[in-house]
């Protein structure tokens, strides 16, 4: 591997924002699951390599997968997503490829970026399937990034930003409204068909647990070195988006709702964020609540992680007590979504562009280039795009 060259940012505001600049496309960014029965371990390897995880614990954790024949949604989902961007893209008159890799699967990044390169594109704007802020769904995306730059040799020849977390942005937020909406209504009709019209219901917001100290450390810190929010930017983000729906939905106005967190894995002596969904719904059918609705805040598109830990577990657990509960839909491939995405690329493009940068949380919007140590990696430091103390980018001699 070659050493990185460090260069400084420019046209970066205070605040994180970037000047708009002309791009040559667009590289969707994702996570990566398998698609066959001898995938799954080789993509486990993957996701878990640098940890020593033999593959024998790797197949008593593969058991979601084996269920779904060895395939995970997520790569299908990406493939539609980059479609409807495309789509969305050529409504709107931009000429701009929209290309696709992955952390941990093929379509690797790394490949993508090469293959970008060959073809003679200089300038790629990402954007990335999370939309929270946490090493996990942002700076590791910034990391493998970086990596991939300096792995194949386009350290200084590539250029590679990414547009800013979206977790408030209209565009995310909008299709989760609609699904609290009907969710609600139904659940309600439901337990009116059951004689239960006045029962009470509870609107359940799910996300991926982390590490306690990881969540604790996401988003920019303050001068002395502690988190910037309280808990950290992760948990911060999710309860305002959260609020952000409900404000949305006059259905929900009498309506008690959490946040909760599902799909926990590693050590067990580590502490996770909780409480885990099927705890939480036990203690809420002891409280008397017949209905739920459980609402996939922390997650773009049904992948394993929705369609196995909530469609399968949780919905599980809520029939072995009793609850009537309806999932809502994610973002996916709806129009608001798929538009919201575009306008964040547009807010970068110097063609095209969208001044204004919408937020339905006082939270956002968020940064374009993060601050410095903005969800530290406690592993190490690495080459990273897109953030203050990034350690990649071009020459100041090929910057235009």
């Amino acid at each position: 591997m070659t050493t990185p060259t460090f260069h400084p940012l420019d046209g970066v505001s205070d605040n994180g924002r970037m000047e708009p600049k002309k791009y040559d496309a667009i590289v969707l960014a994702s996570f990566g699951g398998p698609e066959g029965q001898d995938d799954v371990i080789p993509f486990l390897r993957n996701v878990t390599r640098g940890r020593g995880i033999p593959d024998e614990r790797l197949e008593e954790v593969s058991h979601h997968y084996r269920a779904f024949g060895g395939i995970s949604p997520i790569n299908q989902q990406n493939r539609e997503l980059r479609a409807a961007m495309e789509a969305e893209l050529a409504r709107r008159g931009i000429d701009l490829p929209v290309l696709w890799g992955n952390r941990n699967w093929a379509p690797f990044i790394a490949d993508t970026l090469k293959d970008a390169y060959d073809a003679g594109h200089r300038r790629i704007l990402a954007v990335t399937t999370s939309a929270y802020s946490c090493y996990s769904s942002c700076r590791q995306y910034r990391e493998d990034l970086g990596m991939a730059l300096v792995e194949t040799g386009l350290d200084g020849r590539l250029e590679v930003d990414k547009v800013r977390q979206y977790f408030d942005h209209p565009g995310f937020v909008e299709p989760f409204v609609e699904g609290v909406t009907k969710g609600l209504k139904s659940v309600r009709e439901r337990l009116a068909a059951d004689g239960e019209s006045n029962a009470p219901v509870h609107i359940m917001f799910a996300t991926h647990s982390i590490p306690t100290a990881d969540a604790e450390a996401a988003g920019p810190r303050n001068e002395d070195g502690g988190p910037a929010l309280e808990d950290g930017a992760y948990v911060a983000q999710h309860l305002a988006t959260a609020q952000a729906v409900l404000d949305r939905v006059p259905e929900a106005a009498d309506a008690q709702w959490s946040l909760v967190y599902q799909s926990r894995s590693g050590a067990p002596h580590i502490p996770w964020l909780e409480p885990d969904i099927n705890d939480a719904l036990a203690d809420l059918a002891a409280t008397g609540v017949k209905g739920v609705v459980i609402v996939p805040l922390g997650f773009v598109s049904d992948h394993m992680e929705v369609v196995w830990d909530l469609d399968t577990e949780a919905m599980e657990t809520c029939a072995e007590l009793g609850l009537v509960a309806e999932r809502v839909p994610t973002p996916g491939t709806h129009a608001k979504f798929v538009a919201g995405l575009i306008d964040l690329v547009s807010e970068r493009t110097a063609d095209n562009t969208i001044i204004e940068r919408p937020s339905t949380t006082d939270l956002g919007p968020w940064y374009d280039v993060c601050r410095p140590n903005c969800c530290a990696n406690r592993r190490g430091e690495k080459p990273t795009i897109a953030g203050a103390d990034s350690t990649v980018g071009l020459p100041e001699t090929e910057q235009a």
